[in-house]
Order: structure tokens, then C-alpha cells, then sequence
């Protein structure tokens, strides 16, 4: 019944929505659930943004896929404990306004996110940064507070150019870097266009937040990419269509509820026990999510460096959370009452729908508030919540501790959206970025992942795979582990006719 229903809206969407217009074959369309926030590398917090950015600018340096850290535009070389030379290499390519890069341009860009006028979320991960020095036109000396063997990897921001940010100018919508990618127009919200600089090929980013008619505007090709948000009745259904190809990769995406730890209520670390007990997270990922995630117990998998190897989160046990309820005061004439804000996505609607009656059999009534991404996200960010959920999409680095669970990380300078100050877990973060050795960091930073279960400021979900739907004719596109849009320069249409 299920099929025969989702054919029917296909078939009306097809009819009434595409009747009119031939795709353009000469571009290559990829569909967003959602916009970017700013094409600004310096601001760039929110997924989409964060893998924009990726094309249109180059960093110092990137990652392998056991998250080590390599060479990008630059090599290094430890002068010191507290002193790291970066040297521009072959791979740098000029600015997109014709000026090549230099070591200016890499201060000009580090200093303006230093700088507390300019309110930068990033800013906090760099602070061990004293001094930057420029030793010649190609080679710049970061001068630290304290040693720090990580250091290296904490340059993940793109180099932008001197002059622009000298000037101030609006690198939000008229970004101009020196990526694989240019920037080409962004008319509105909607519509994104960026060319390939090797080739000129053409890409419209095209944000459709309604998950059905993306992938409606996919079978009629208007669209030639969809990665991601696609729930997984929509996934079986795309498998059986000739025009359609499926692909999947484990993913580090990591999915959580959030809790505003300021609230009187969920301030309380019994109650967020509660909730935690309250939610079969193994019945969510097999029956509705049908296997495409992996329990979490932390922001970072396993298969991470810095990773714990045997935390898979909070057990499922509603007995102890009726339990706990009681304890508290609260019963079935008594119920506790909380709301719980989520993005208007259809499929997070209905995740958020379940959680909500698994929370109801214990005696929690969650009133759900839905919103727009802009609305939800900046709601998130100015801390009008009690709970939430949102994904974290790749973390790479340690330092994200600091960034989100850092009593000096509260929004704007950082993503501590829940307010979070606790000692303990301050002293962790700092003890280990004060060891020198990595094996040392590790340990701290696993003791951090237990204790940070034990008082629950947000609760693990999963980690979600990677789900693309493309069009048969566009190959040279491959999955990456955190979703990233690198892969995009690879892309050509064949011809599936011959």
C-alpha cells in the first residue's frame, strides 16, 4: 500500500510540476535540502556551507581517511615545541581575481579570525596562536602559547585573499578564492552557480527543501545529484528506476539531541537520563532508518584516532527511566512536559515523531516545534531551546571538544549551544591539549568521552551513512566518509547511449 501510494504522488508530481520545461544537459544540477548559510570560510559552520566553501577555496592543509594530517597548499616543518614553518608548495593556485597566494594572504586570514571584532565561531580553535610571522613571500611562522602536536591540523580554515579582507569585502555573497571551483552567481536563495575552473563546466547548486519534490525534479532530470536527506522508503523505491543509480558509504555524521543545560528543568542531569533511557535508538536505526546508521556513544566513531572503542551510548531501558521520573515527583496525573525544536525536514518530523512516543511511554509529553532551517538553526545558536537535534558533519580534529563543550565556547566565539560549564570537563579538554603526545592526548580525550556520558549535555544517536541518488549519465562522483563535495571536479555527463 505503501509503494502504490508513493507511485501516485511521483506520478501527480511528474504530471503537474514538470510538464512544462526540457533539463538543461548542458549543466550539471545538484539538489540541497538546504542553503548555504555564507560562502564565508571565516563564518562557515552549518554542512552545506562547510562543503561550498571546500570547492571554492584551498587550505593549508587536509586530511587521509584515518583523519591524519597531510599536506594541502603547504608542507611544515616543527621549528620548535611552540613553533610551526608553513611553506607554500605546487598545489596553490592563484586567486580567482588573478593574485596569487602568499604568505600575507595566509596571515591576513588567520589574523582576521584571531580578531574578537570580526566574531568568528572558529576563532576559539585557534587561540593558541601568539604571533604570526612572515619569514618570506611564500613562507609564514605561527609562533604558539603552549605546545601543541596538533597544531598542524587546526589550519583547516581557507586562505582568502589579503587585499579583499583589507578592503571588507562581502566574501558572504561574493566569495572569491582560489579552489577548483569559482563563484559564478547567487541570484537568490535558491540557485547557487559555480563554474569548474579547468573545464568551465557549469553547476547549479539548486536548494528544493521538500524532499519529494527533489527527488521528483531527479527522475525528470532537472536535477542530476542528490546526496543525502533521503529517507529510506525513498532510497528502495529509487533502487527499481533505470534512470537512477544508488550508492552508500559509511559515514561519520554524527546525529545527537542537545539539551539546554540552563533550563530549570533540563538543567537537571536525572531528567536527561531519563530521556536518554527513554529512547530505543537500535529500533529506530533498524525499522526505520533500515541499517544506514551505527549506535553512537560520542562525537567521534571508533575508527577515530581519538575515538573510544567501546562506547556505543546509553542503553535502552524505560524501566529505569520511569524510575528515575517517579524519584523526581513526576507520574501519569504529573506528567513532565518539555519541547523539543527540529528542522521542518520531513524525515527529522518523523524520527522526532517516534522519539516522542518512545518518551510518552515513560511519562515525558514532548511538544514538538518545527521550523525552517534559518529559523531552527538561529534558534539553536541563541539558545531558545530546551531540546533539539542537529548532526555534526566532518569533524576531523580534537579540537571540536573545546569548540562545543568549552565553558569559553558559548555562541557566537563557539558552539557550546547548551551552555555547558563544568569544570571537569574544562580541565580535560585543557590536560590534553597540553600533551605533546598523541597517544597521551587520546587517553584524555576518551576520559572526556566517558565522562561527558555520565553527565549527558546531549544525548548520542548514531552515525549516519552517506546516501547518494544521481542520474545514470553523471559518473566520476565518489562518496566521501564525511559527505564532503569534493569529488565534484571528477564529475562528467556520459553518453549511457552507446
Amino acid at each position: 500500500m505503501r509503494t502504490l501510494a508513493l507511485r501516485l504522488v511521483f506520478f501527480i508530481g511528474c504530471t503537474f510540476l514538470f510538464a512544462c520545461s526540457e533539463p538543461d544537459k548542458t549543466e550539471i544540477s545538484i539538489g540541497l535540502n538546504a542553503s548555504p548559510v555564507t560562502l564565508d570560510p571565516r563564518y562557515a559552520t552549518d554542512a552545506v556551507s562547510y562543503r561550498i566553501t571546500r570547492l571554492l577555496y584551498q587550505s593549508l592543509i587536509n586530511f587521509d581517511d584515518q583523519f591524519r594530517v597531510i599536506p594541502d597548499i603547504t608542507n611544515w616543518q616543527q621549528i620548535s615545541l611552540k613553533h610551526y614553518r608553513f611553506t607554500l608548495n605546487d598545489n596553490s593556485q592563484p586567486f580567482h581575481h588573478g593574485k596569487p597566494i602568499t604568505a600575507q594572504d595566509i596571515k591576513a586570514t588567520y589574523d582576521s579570525v584571531l580578531d574578537e571584532k570580526t566574531i568568528s565561531p572558529h576563532r576559539g580553535s585557534i587561540t593558541i596562536i601568539k604571533s604570526i610571522e612572515i619569514v618570506d613571500e611564500r613562507t609564514v611562522d605561527f609562533h604558539l602559547n603552549m605546545d601543541d602536536p596538533l597544531f598542524p591540523g587546526r589550519l583547516v580554515i581557507s586562505v582568502m585573499p589579503a587585499d579583499l579582507i583589507k578592503a571588507k569585502h562581502n566574501f558572504q555573497k561574493y566569495p572569491i578564492g582560489s579552489g577548483s571551483f569559482s563563484f559564478f552567481g547567487w541570484d537568490d536563495e535558491s540557485r547557487l552557480v559555480l563554474n569548474r575552473n579547468r573545464d568551465k563546466q557549469r553547476f547549479n547548486f539548486l536548494t528544493v527543501k521538500d524532499p519529494t519534490v527533489r527527488i521528483l525534479k531527479l527522475l525528470r532530470g532537472e536535477l542530476d545529484l542528490v546526496q543525502g536527506d533521503l529517507s529510506p522508503e525513498v532510497v528502495d523505491w529509487l533502487a527499481d528506476k533505470e534512470s537512477v543509480a544508488i550508492e552508500k558509504h559509511e559515514g561519520d555524521t554524527f546525529t545527537y539531541i542537545g539539551f539546554n543545560l540552563q533550563d530549570e528543568l533540563i538543567g537537571q542531569e536525572k531528567i536527561r537520563r531519563a530521556i536518554a533511557y527513554a529512547i530505543d535508538r537500535e529500533a529506530i536505526i533498524k525499522y526505520v532508518m533500515k541499517d544506514n546508521a551505527r549506535l553512537a556513544g560520542a562525537i567521534f566513531s571508533a575508527a577515530h584516532w581519538a575515538g573510544h572503542m567501546d562506547m556505543h551510548g546509553v542503553d535502552f531501558r524505560p524501566d529505569k527511566a520511569r524510575e528515575i521520573l517517579k524519584e523526581l515527583g513526576f507520574n501519569e496525573s504529573k506528567p513532565l512536559r518539555l519541547s523539543y525544536k527540529i528542522s521542518n525536514n520531513p524525515f527529522r518530523l518523523r524520527l522526532a515523531t517516534i522519539i516522542q512516543n518512545q518518551l510518552k511511554q515513560v511519562g515525558i509529553e514532548i511538544k514538538i516545534q518545527s521550523y525552517d532551517w534559518g529559523t531552527f538553526y538561529s534558534d539553536i545558536k541563541q539558545g531558545r531551546f530546551q531540546l533539539y537535534s542537529l548532526s555534526w558533519v566532518g569533524l576531523k580534529m580534537p579540537d571540536i571538544f573545546r569548540y562545543v563543550f568549552h565553558s569559553e565556547s558559548f555562541p557566537p566565539t563557539g558552539a557550546n549551544r547548551g551552555r555547558l560549564q563544568d569544570d571537569n570537563v574544562d580541565n580535560f579538554i585543557e590536560a590534553a591539549e597540553s600533551e605533546n603526545d598523541l597517544t597521551s592526548q587520546a587517553i584524555i580525550y576518551r576520559k572526556l568521552q566517558d565522562y561527558l556520558l555520565k553527565v549527558l549535555p546531549y544525548v548520542p544517536l548514531w552515525y549516519e551513512d552517506t546516501i547518494l541518488a544521481r542520474r545514470k549519465d553523471i559518473s566520476g562522483y565518489t562518496l566521501a566518509t564525511d559527505g564532503n563535495f569534493d569529488a565534484m571536479k571528477n564529475i562528467e555527463r556520459i553518453d549511457i547511449n552507446e
